[in-house]
């Protein structure tokens, strides 16, 4: 299977390699990493790794927290996207498929942001927000927390299920990602949601401008 695994460590040379050791004496094999920020001599990097099915995590953690200055901010499941440029492919799918175009973007979404699983909200007259179409693990029709106004942003609702929304060109619709067990969405993945956004939203209205829908 597939984790994700979110560190925080020391911003100079040698840290990345130390964590990447330390996974591999661990048993994970790392698949992809990306740093997420970099600020006052500190790092926070996503790491996705292939973990032995049915396998506790204690390791992971035990080694990694025995490295100086790294911090673990969560270990979760998660799903390889498909292709090696899988935003580019969920476009390609979106203006193959228009007329179903928002629904097979928020099908791609728990793959590309290791999220639970992501759906389209409308916001009703009275400022509420419903669940008009889910991915597997979502349930169409059961009501959001709150999600006005509408606009990219992460938060953690009061039961600790994190989201990531991000308002689609139709006004009243929004993108919705959802996880629990994991760490809050970070903002280079609101950024990434956003970007998806945008260019489904030129493709769906033809504005070929590459503006996001804020």
């Amino acid at each position: 299977m597939l984790l994700r695994i979110r560190v925080r460590l020391p911003d100079r040379p040698g840290s990345l390699g130390q964590v990447a050791r330390t996974l591999g004496a661990a048993g994970a094999d790392v698949v992809q990493m990306a740093v997420l920020e970099r600020d006052n001599g500190r790092a926070m990097d996503d790491f996705t790794v292939v973990w032995p099915a049915g396998a506790g995590t204690d390791r992971l953690d035990e080694g990694l927290g025995a490295v100086p200055g790294v911090e673990v901010v969560g270990v979760w499941p998660t799903a390889e996207p498909q292709g090696a440029f899988p935003d580019a492919a969920v476009i390609g799918q979106v203006a193959a498929v228009p007329e179903h175009g928002a629904e097979i973007l928020a099908d791609a979404v728990p793959a590309i942001l290791s999220a639970d699983w992501a759906g389209l909200a409308e916001l009703t007259a009275q400022g509420d927000a419903v669940l008009v179409h889910a991915s597997v693990g979502g349930k169409s029709g059961a009501d959001l927390p709150e999600l006005a106004p509408l606009r990219p942003r992460a938060f953690t609702a009061p039961d600790g299920t994190r989201f990531a929304v991000c308002p689609l060109a139709k006004g009243t619709l929004a993108l919705v990602a959802a996880r629990t067990g994991a760490p809050p969405f970070h903002r280079t993945e609101v950024f990434r949601l956003e970007q998806l956004a945008g260019a489904a939203d030129a493709v769906l209205t033809g504005d070929r401008s590459g503006r996001s829908p804020v």
